[in-house]
């Protein structure tokens, strides 16, 4: 996303949230992005979150990431935040845009673009209308103090990830630099849900897909 608004003209902030995720380093990754666009970094330390933010394989070190695929999955764990879901963190979207609407605020932004594509658009905290209604909060909360035109942008929400492929493919996006798993490991796991989907959408884009993972194959045999 960083990437495509650049491309478009935009002056980057791009904001790193630490909100405890076993996957830290994709902080490392988009620190290094924002030196390679010449964009401003800011890392926001919420890491003390996970202990509210507990019940998801992504935040809590007692459940456990799971093997996708087909009969590759454990039966659901007890105590996930949403049953048969371990990956989900509830109402994690709104946390990282309240803190990117305190940050716009200082910066004088005129947008806060937030990165979801079209597989990820679901009933709750990717819906359209979370977004219309988190955008009326955030400008009766900063009222006075932002932007008077500041927004809430979705700028790949109609994109596929084979075709956010393709574009990052096209603007020359290190995809080695990038980070998807959620295991957060030396190596990509290959065979979480995260990394199936990567790999799934490189093999679907037909781009080469330079990144190295643990496993060969993924749960559905993606290669």
């Amino acid at each position: 996303m960083a990437h495509h608004l650049r491309a478009e003209g935009h002056e980057l902030h791009v904001l790193g949230i630490d909100y405890g995720q076993r996957h830290l380093r994709e902080l490392a990754c988009a620190r290094r992005a924002a030196e390679r666009l010449g964009a401003s970094y800011e890392e926001v330390d919420l890491g003390g979150a996970r202990h509210v933010l507990r019940g998801s394989s992504l935040t809590d070190p007692a459940v456990d990431v799971p093997v996708d695929g087909p009969g590759a999955a454990p039966p659901p764990q007890a105590g996930t935040a949403v049953p048969g879901r371990p990956n989900i963190v509830p109402n994690r979207n709104a946390l990282f845009l309240a803190v990117a609407f305190a940050s716009a605020v200082v910066e004088r932004a005129e947008s806060v673009a937030f990165g979801i594509m079209a597989e990820d658009v679901g009933p709750s905290d990717t819906s359209k209308e979370f977004l219309d209604a988190f955008l009326a909060m955030e400008r009766i909360a900063t009222r006075g103090h932002a932007h008077p035109d500041l927004d809430l942008i979705a700028p790949l929400a109609d994109l596929t990830k084979r075709e956010v492929i393709t574009l990052g493919d096209r603007l020359a996006v290190p995809f080695e630099d990038t980070w998807t798993c959620f295991r957060g490991e030396e190596l990509h796991c290959g065979c979480c849900a995260a990394c199936t989907e990567r790999r799934t959408a490189f093999v679907a884009a037909g781009v080469p897909d330079p990144t190295v993972y643990a496993t060969a194959t993924t749960a559905n045999g993606v290669a």
